[in-house]
């Protein structure tokens, strides 16, 4: 019997804070979890894409999970991403995450050696959930980067009846139609949590209750108010916040793609999360200032000024 509850409102997807020279500067994720709380954010799903968790060593993900539990608000709750192409690392990372008291584990798809049909990437993710019993499990589904592109409406119901501590899926795929299929499969028995930003509106009109996102780490207060517009019917506010988010997110892409996005925390928060690995660039400081100018002109700053009033009113 499911002892735990699911998953839902808005989770930042951190990016690992490192120090100039690419070591860990976990000294940060303290101030960092603070500012996510303030901002209203309800979680922090670590180590994923936007945390490069492919990037770092197993010892440092678990190094980067031990942080972020002990920093965390009552408010905040930790999903720790466990996805590993060694399922076996996978495992030592979930049984980890359980230990330093996480709220729950997720994991991708292998990306080298991948699965070819559902019961094989089932088969993938058993194990790993095993490893942590205790902690609700969420599939990471993210074609885009490890190439499993399964039906998430055929996954579901399967890896329900198959994985105990089964409770949802990540969803960070533009297949709008299965993302509504699998909402239909999923019922109110497990969370699927929206995972393009870019398109949220069209997940809430779907159903989605929640949402896991990179620049939720410095832009939750007009995710908020968007979020907030649509739940009470105003579909042309909940629009102007969405089209706020697509000038932002396009700039982003135009400026770097997730280097930029790592510089961006930066820009809007002062929360220096230092460069990315390679083979991500670090941007130029006049990149930077280039990236901020395009930023002010897209009106992201006076938008995040708009939704801080707002919610204070």
């Amino acid at each position: 019997m499911r002892t735990y509850s699911l998953i839902t409102g808005l989770i930042a997807a951190p990016f690992t804070p490192l120090m100039p020279d690419g070591e860990l500067n976990l000294r940060r994720i303290s101030s960092y979890a603070a500012r996510l709380t303030q901002d209203g954010v309800g979680g922090a799903f670590i180590c994923g894409t936007t945390g490069e968790g492919a990037s770092l060593t197993t010892a440092e993900r678990m190094q980067v999970a031990d942080a972020w539990c002990k920093a965390r608000t009552p408010a905040l709750k930790v999903i720790v991403h466990v996805g590993h192409n060694s399922n076996r690392d996978s495992q030592a990372l979930a049984r980890h995450g359980q230990e330093a008291g996480a709220d729950a584990i997720a994991t991708l798809a292998p990306s080298f050696f991948r699965p070819s049909n559902i019961g094989d990437l089932i088969d993938w993710c058993a194990p790993i959930a095993a490893a942590a019993p205790k902690l609700p499990f969420y599939y990471y589904h993210m074609p885009s980067m490890v190439g499993a592109d399964f039906p998430m409406a055929d996954f579901l119901p399967e890896a329900a009846r198959k994985i105990p501590s089964f409770a949802g899926i990540k969803y960070t795929h533009d297949n709008l139609m299965d993302f509504g299929d699998t909402l239909a499969a999923a019922g109110s028995r497990y969370s699927l949590l929206a995972g393009r930003d870019e398109i949220l509106l069209s997940y809430l009109v779907l159903g989605a209750n929640g949402a896991v996102g990179s620049t939720y780490n410095y832009a939750a207060p007009i995710y908020l108010q968007l979020m907030a517009a649509h739940a009470a019917g105003d579909l042309k506010a909940a629009r102007k916040w969405q089209a706020l988010v697509r000038g932002f997110i396009g700039v982003m892409a135009k400026s770097g793609g997730m280097s930029a996005n790592k510089a961006m925390i930066g820009l809007v928060t002062g929360i220096d999360c230092g460069p990315p690995r390679a083979p991500l660039r670090t941007l130029t400081p006049a990149q930077v200032t280039k990236l901020r100018a395009d930023l002010e002109a897209v009106g992201l700053f006076s938008g995040l000024a708009e939704a801080a009033a707002a919610r204070a009113a």
